[in-house]
């Protein structure tokens, strides 16, 4: 480890800009303290150029949205053969296109909620599916666009199809699942704790609620029966591995136990390139399982590789 130059890639092209700088910063400053040389690479369209001539020995990817976590950056450190964190090109554009990680995961027997995929344009004035149902872009994160139509709404979201619209003409258009936020995260071969997210003034784990701070409460472990608990780190471990994840990840779920215990319990995605914030999920279920942060980052840069 000595001497080893790490390249933290952060910033980018994406809609999720500032949530990659947060996690880039933190990033850099963890693994600095524990030994690494560190650059903070601010990822823009000379990207090939600059990590050309800087050559790490490893690049730990701290992107977030399209252009870092959807096989487009992976693709560009295959070619140049830079040893990179998280997952490679194909398991990282299937786990950000949100119809395709579903088509998979539901293959692999993993529960997901009724869903059609359509342009934006053809919502049109009458609901596409019976409410409620939530609308959000095939491919982005950190909740941008995402629409909960309740009971209640005369007709689809306008915004969708307004010209202020910004992410991608494709959406989908999924059964809403009422009840609990609770999510897993992977490292490796490794499953970690569930955590229950609680948001704080906010109706859903939106932008808000999950990166500033005092937005929702992190319940880690869940309270939550052990059954429930360990069928949910079972599914996020058989959606890491039916993707063809690498490093770490994060599975979303939503439990409905109104009714009963077993309830409606759904996989809504994964997350390849969870966030490294402070208010951040993983690293908070990492250090329940035992690693401080800049030992977790050490953990994935040493997993690091090509043809991941």
């Amino acid at each position: 480890m000595s001497g080893m130059h790490v390249a933290v890639l952060m910033g980018g092209l994406s809609s999720e800009r500032p949530v990659s700088l947060s996690s880039g910063n933190a990033c850099a400053q963890a693994l600095e303290a524990v030994g690494y040389r560190v650059t903070k690479v601010d990822v823009g369209r000379d990207i090939g150029r600059v990590l050309e001539e800087l050559r790490p020995d490893v690049a730990f990817n701290a992107l977030h949205g399209p252009y870092g976590e959807d096989g487009t950056i992976q693709g560009v450190l295959e070619y140049l053969q830079i040893p990179y964190t998280h997952s490679g090109v194909l398991a990282s554009a299937l786990a950000m296109d949100k119809r395709q990680a579903k088509i998979v995961a539901a293959q692999a027997g993993i529960p997901v909620a009724e869903a059609v995929v359509m342009s934006r344009f053809d919502i049109g004035t009458d609901h596409p599916i019976p409410t409620p149902y939530v609308v959000k872009p095939v491919r982005e994160g950190s909740s941008f666009g995402v629409v909960i139509v309740r009971e209640d709404m005369a007709h689809p979201p306008q915004i969708v199809t307004s010209s202020e619209w910004g992410y991608g003409d494709q959406v989908m258009v999924e059964r809403y699942v009422g009840g609990r936020e609770l999510t897993c995260g992977v490292m490796g071969d490794r499953v970690l704790g569930v955590t229950e997210i609680v948001p704080l003034g906010h109706s859903f784990y939106d932008y808000d609620s999950k990166y500033v701070a005092g937005g929702s409460e992190h319940v880690l472990p869940a309270q939550i029966s052990p059954k429930i608990y360990q069928k949910i780190q079972d599914l996020a471990l058989r959606a890491h591995r039916a993707l063809g994840c690498r490093g770490v990840s994060r599975s979303d779920f939503r439990y409905d136990d109104r009714v009963s215990e077993d309830g409606d319990l759904i996989w809504l995605e994964l997350n390849n390139q969870p966030g490294m914030t402070p208010t951040s999920l993983l690293p908070e279920m990492a250090a329940h399982a035992g690693f401080e942060f800049g030992e977790f980052l050490r953990w994935m840069v040493e997993d690091a590789s090509c043809s991941r």
